[in-house]
């Protein structure tokens, strides 16, 4: 999988359709159309925010939490859309498959890209609400796109090993979904990590080596507070610090090595 190969034109013109008829498709025949993947992170903030802050007081320490909760949800979706969506690709263009040569990974960038539009639509609201709750911006807000890079590869890795593993085992999906429940409460986005240090340092600082939670840690730190704990600050020892970066990097080349491996039996599986 050369990057020359996948910016090539034809390749470009094909990953361009495909994700034009994702998004038409996706919401073909809804009477809100596009503007439900402005409303569905956003009802999802509106519940946790009546729920885990209004009623339970969760955040009462951090400023700006209602910012700090709606960005950590925006991210997290995007991560379980892009996940989601990439590993029901292949199969979903499974006629597609059968009938055209083409390089099967573009099926999954494509998925994966719908997400990100959605992601980047959805950080138009976010930064309504920065503006709104008076959040000071500073130079460090530059560095939310790395951000939300590093968050796109970590979820492309995820979304071709699981791909290429959806093609043979249908029950991934399943497994897939129940881990995402059980990662969404493991990861500090509805609670902040100070409130896990209280209880134990250690699994504050476990919780924090997951690469989602250390992406959405770092970009609530560059956008909305200096005071947010992240990685670099709660962690002292600069190799534990680099565990969410080399664990995105072995994942990413496992998953690559695997769906290279796989992908000549996917016309006959889907």
């Amino acid at each position: 999988m050369k990057i020359s190969n996948i910016l090539s034109r034809r390749n470009r013109i094909l990953l361009r359709e495909l994700v034009i008829t994702d998004f038409k498709l996706r919401y073909q025949g809804s009477v809100l159309g596009y503007l439900w993947s402005l409303l569905k992170p956003l009802m999802l903030f509106a519940i946790l925010y009546i729920v885990f802050v209004h009623f339970l007081r969760f955040g009462s320490d951090i400023e700006h939490f209602p910012v700090y909760l709606l960005l950590g949800v925006v991210m997290w979706s995007f991560f379980v859309e892009a996940t989601s969506q990439g590993m029901q690709a292949i199969v979903s263009r499974g006629d597609l498959i059968r009938k055209i040569n083409f390089p099967k990974y573009i099926i999954v960038i494509s998925g994966t890209l719908s997400a990100l539009i959605n992601l980047l639509l959805n950080l138009i609201v976010v930064f309504i609400f920065v503006v709104v709750n008076g959040v000071d911006l500073n130079w460090s807000a530059l560095l939310v796109p790395i951000n939300i890079l590093e968050l796109y590869v970590f979820s492309l890795a995820i979304a071709f090993l699981l791909a290429a593993l959806y093609v043979k085992y249908r029950d991934i999906s399943h497994i897939w979904e129940i881990f995402l429940q059980g990662a969404f409460y493991a990861t500090p986005i509805l609670y902040p990590i100070s409130m896990v240090a209280v209880q134990s340092e250690f699994a504050a600082k476990a919780l924090l080596l997951n690469p989602v939670a250390q992406v959405i840690q770092d970009a609530r730190y560059n956008l909305i507070s200096h005071q947010t704990v992240t990685v670099w600050s709660y962690i002292d020892k600069t190799w534990v610090q680099l565990v969410p970066i080399v664990s995105i990097v072995l994942i990413a080349v496992l998953a690559g090595w695997y769906f290279k491996k796989t992908q000549k039996y996917f016309a006959e599986n889907v």
